[in-house]
């Protein structure tokens, strides 16, 4: 058995034939996670001591990320003891993931690709989530994931779908999908959630197209709690490519937000902001030292967000992000 150590000095142990993440979960110590299947960077994390290796090949971390020490804990098993440098989630609750069946209430068009579903889960069931966080749907021998975009006083869950082009699920939901049919639903997963720390101005948000449901889940549990983000600034910077794609707007009543809608490839009458909004966010000269950003859209947003942000003193601790991967 190896001895783990993160950088707030919380400690577990690791045989050689488990994952790091494993291990910590079967020590009751949460890390930042999303699709555990090294397909995505949201648990990348630096070694700072010891040896490790690498269980299965993987497209996400770079050459230089490698040798500067970067792993995947769902992806990576411990060869000796091992300092990292992350925290664990602390006290911040997260809900057993469970299998249970869910009904299509409604299906709305919100774009010429993305549509809102409504789920209704049975009476029995006591559904818990962070705002943030994703489930699975399953249809059949079919899975995909999707982020909880809201939460309605029906206790009906609401989604933002994106028609994938040759997609199985994509192929269900925009030919064949109708209201009462049954599917299943695992979750809740994911740590994209909001985290309370101290000193901070400004929560930032970075949504591009369906990217926008997890932040809006986010504010939602804000409008319905405003104490959570007393003295702090919000601010959403939403990117889509054309003005017709732009299917979010603020409703939100109890909170005080700045929207900023970006067009990737606008048209020659569109008076709002253009380009991207990682370069958008830098423009509008931030005090990045004392914010929060949470990102969440494709993995090429992210990459680049994070990187550009911390060259410009963003805490990289302070960076939280969900990247919509593709399935194979």
């Amino acid at each position: 058995m190896y001895s783990i150590k993160l950088r707030n000095n919380t400690t577990f142990t690791a045989s050689d034939n488990e994952t790091i993440f494993e291990a910590a979960k079967k020590n009751n110590i949460h890390l930042e996670h999303s699709c555990l299947k090294a397909r995505c960077s949201a648990c990348k994390v630096k070694v700072v001591d010891g040896e490790t290796e690498v269980i299965e090949n993987d497209l996400i971390l770079s050459n230089n990320e490698r040798k500067e020490g970067y792993i995947l804990s769902c992806n990576t098993k411990a060869l000796s003891d091992v300092i990292l440098d992350i925290e664990d989630l602390g006290n911040i609750e997260l809900f057993e993931s469970k299998i249970v069946p869910a009904k299509i209430n409604a299906i709305d068009k919100l774009t010429d690709d993305v549509i809102q579903v409504e789920l209704r889960l049975p009476p029995t069931v006591n559904f818990k989530f962070n705002p943030g966080q994703y489930i699975n749907l399953i249809k059949g021998t079919t899975k995909r994931s999707y982020s909880i975009a809201e939460v309605r006083t029906d206790k009906t869950l609401v989604f933002y779908i994106k028609n994938y082009e040759s997609g199985v699920m994509s192929k269900y939901w925009f030919n064949e999908a109708k209201p009462n049919d049954l599917l299943r639903m695992e979750g809740p997963l994911g740590t994209f959630f909001y985290r309370p720390k101290e000193n901070i101005e400004n929560i930032i948000f970075l949504g591009t197209g369906t990217g926008i449901a997890p932040i809006n889940a986010i504010l939602q549990n804000f409008d319905q709690n405003p104490q959570l983000i007393e003295g702090k600034n919000i601010i959403i910077y939403f990117g889509a490519r054309f003005e017709k794609d732009l299917f979010w707007t603020n409703s939100f009543k109890n909170i005080n937000i700045k929207f900023i809608p970006v067009l990737s490839k606008p048209c020659a009458s569109w008076k709002g902001e253009s380009g991207y909004i990682q370069d958008l966010l830098i423009k509008d000269q931030y005090n990045l030292v004392f914010s929060q950003v949470f990102a969440c859209g494709s993995d090429q947003m992210i990459k680049s967000a994070k990187q550009l942000l911390i060259q410009h003193q963003l805490d990289e601790m302070n960076f939280y992000s969900d990247a919509f991967i593709c399935s194979n």
